[in-house]
């Protein structure tokens, strides 16, 4: 037998382990059971995700980690879900107002949340570096229509994405169900070239998982009634 053959018949040919990240930022193609007209389908835009299908396509997140997730008003509980069985919990949430009216029955709907969760011990921004929950930019209307025709449909303002930058340089990033690549952060999508690849897992259950008593950050027991409350907290129920 070659020298060679011997080498290589030694050799671990293992799959390196994925890599993880500190950061995961996700806006999911969240499915509607109904559109007003054939016209306002959001298929017609992207294809969607059923809540079971979103559950499963869990992101690599380190054991220390945060998750910014981006939910609409009548996709909360989903959220709720989402958040729970990639293992994470709920902590709090930010409101984006968009500046203009959308659709809606109860409400026309203008404004959409972004969800804070997190796992084991993550650190918030330094105080100095904190905004205010009620998200709002300059010219946000540019996200929805140029020359009054429709942009690209869902699309998040750049500057949440360059915020959380601001906050954690240093940290790994995902952007999950990416659209377009972001300097310093890593992707996945159906809409662009991955850096990442991500399997689908089984669903999980809705118990939260364990969370370490954070050092700086007050951290409630986690349970789901605990989270509930912190979720009425946050709403003002």
């Amino acid at each position: 037998m070659a020298n060679s053959e011997i080498i290589g018949a030694g050799q671990d040919t293992a799959r390196p382990a994925p890599k993880k990240y500190q950061i995961i930022y996700a806006d999911p193609p969240w499915k509607y059971s109904f559109a007003p007209s054939k016209k306002m389908i959001i298929e017609n835009h992207y294809k969607t995700l059923s809540v079971d299908e979103i559950c499963t396509i869990v992101p690599p997140a380190e054991k220390n980690s945060v998750l910014f997730l981006w939910s609409t008003s009548p996709k909360l509980i989903e959220a709720i879900r989402v958040i729970n069985a990639w293992g994470f919990s709920y902590t709090t949430h930010a409101i984006w107002d968009k500046g203009s009216r959308g659709m809606g029955y109860w409400f026309f709907g203008q404004h959409e949340m972004l969800i804070v969760a997190k796992r084991g011990q993550f650190s918030p921004p330094a105080p100095a570096m904190r905004c205010g929950s009620m998200l709002r930019y300059p010219n946000q209307n540019r996200l929805a229509r140029i020359n009054g025709k429709c942009n690209v449909h869902s699309l998040k303002p750049w500057e949440i994405r360059a915020m959380i930058s601001r906050w954690y340089p240093e940290c790994s990033k995902l952007e999950m169900f990416a659209r377009q690549k972001t300097e310093g952060w890593d992707i996945w999508g159906n809409e662009i070239s991955n850096d990442v690849e991500i399997e689908e897992s089984p669903v999980l259950g809705e118990e939260s998982p364990a969370q370490d008593t954070m050092e700086i950050c007050h951290t409630a027991p986690n349970s789901a009634s605990t989270q509930n409350a912190q979720l009425a907290m946050d709403l003002g129920l």
